[in-house]
């Protein structure tokens, strides 16, 4: 049993993406329907720790307001500013595709200050790991717009401030969500201090984003690693990738920290993924970064929630990660795993393992 955090606030559940046909925006021949990214996986997610019994066994993080100055790490104040106003009035578009209405500017806030103040607990350990429950997501946001429904970037100001605050030297980000991780990838593109992978569906979102390519420059040469799965990867892919080239990856790097981009829409009933993980590939995905953390930087695991849009299996990802994360196992099991489990193609395909078999061979950290 670990001391496992949790951080999350009903104001998340109140960010207003607005009408929507999936993500994009009503009009003559659109008709209105729930956008996208709404409160309900999250909310449902909350719900089933309840229900679970679980949620009483973690440590609750009262999330606080990120400042300016956390901002500024990433993000410029033009860009900053231009939230806030928008926010003030009625709300608008962050850039690409990430509606906001009145109010989400402080949302926002609270949704980084929540990562923030994880990291601090976690530091100063009163909690082992912990798990950010946390809405706007981040994984997308650049330093001068919005991208995929994220305003400010969580994940790498989270990893600035664990530098700047907590003087950590080496981070790992590792983000298993199934569009590709942008944000991060650009922020430290040229920087060694921190080891980006992304498992994401191949070409999916931001287009022509994530190709195995893209390994870094200059002082980050090699310290960018993407594993480009192709439509249709299930478990055995994804446990190959982890096996292969993320636990190997950071068993090189011996990181200080590992942040996790938790995004549960690489499962195989989401509306906005084409690959098929289950609730067991998280848990696995979960049970091995926590034991690579406790082996290489004192157990400091930190997950920030990002995508994930099926409303009904959502919720059972997420109960997985974080009885991986707490070591507590509860009596509830996943109702959909028979049938997403059972489907075809669930093991390793051999085009999915000559990928991943590519990605290790030309990852430059791999060699060393």
């Amino acid at each position: 049993m670990r001391k496992t955090g949790l951080v999350t606030h009903e104001l998340y559940f109140w960010h207003n993406t607005g009408e929507a046909a999936a993500f994009l925006p009503p009009g003559l021949t659109i008709q209105p329907d729930k956008h996208a990214e709404n409160a309900e996986t999250k909310r449902r997610l909350l719900n089933l720790l309840n229900v679970a019994g679980l949620a009483d066994s973690l440590t609750t993080i009262p999330p606080r307001l990120a400042n300016n100055n956390d901002l500024l790490s990433f993000h410029s104040q033009a860009y900053i500013d231009s939230i806030r106003e928008m926010s003030d009035a009625n709300g608008g578009d962050a850039g690409e595709l990430t509606p906001f209405g009145p109010g989400s500017y402080e949302i926002a806030l609270m949704s980084l200050g929540g990562c923030l103040e994880a990291m601090d607990r976690m530091m100063e350990g009163h909690v082992d790991n912990a798990y950010c429950l946390v809405r706007p997501p981040g994984h997308h946001a650049e330093p001068e717009m919005g991208r995929g429904f994220c305003i400010f970037g969580n994940g790498v100001i989270t990893a600035n401030y664990a530098r700047d605050v907590h003087g950590m030297g080496r981070i790992a980000i590792v983000d298993w969500d199934v569009h590709h991780g942008n944000s991060q990838q650009g922020a430290f593109y040229q920087d060694s201090g921190v080891l980006t992978i992304s498992i994401h569906q191949d070409n999916f979102y931001p287009p022509m984003s994530g190709a195995l390519e893209e390994r870094g420059e200059g002082e980050g040469e090699g310290y960018n690693i993407n594993v480009p799965l192709p439509p249709g990867s299930g478990d055995g892919a994804y446990r190959k990738a982890f096996e292969d080239v993320v636990l190997p990856a950071l068993e090189a790097y011996q990181p200080e920290l590992i942040i996790v981009s938790s995004g549960f829409d690489g499962s195989a009933i989401d509306p906005l993924g084409r690959n098929m993980a289950t609730s067991e590939t998280y848990r696995y995905m979960t049970e091995s970064l926590v034991a690579a953390a406790e082996k290489l930087c004192h157990g400091h695991l930190l997950c920030i929630h990002e995508g994930g849009y099926s409303t009904a299996y959502v919720p059972y990802c997420g109960l997985a990660v974080m009885e991986a994360l707490s070591g507590l196992k509860t009596e509830l099991e996943d109702p959909f795993l028979p049938i997403v489990g059972g489907m075809g193609g669930q093991e390793c395909q051999p085009h999915q393992a000559a990928l991943i078999a590519w990605v290790a061979e030309s990852a430059p950290l791999l060699k060393r």
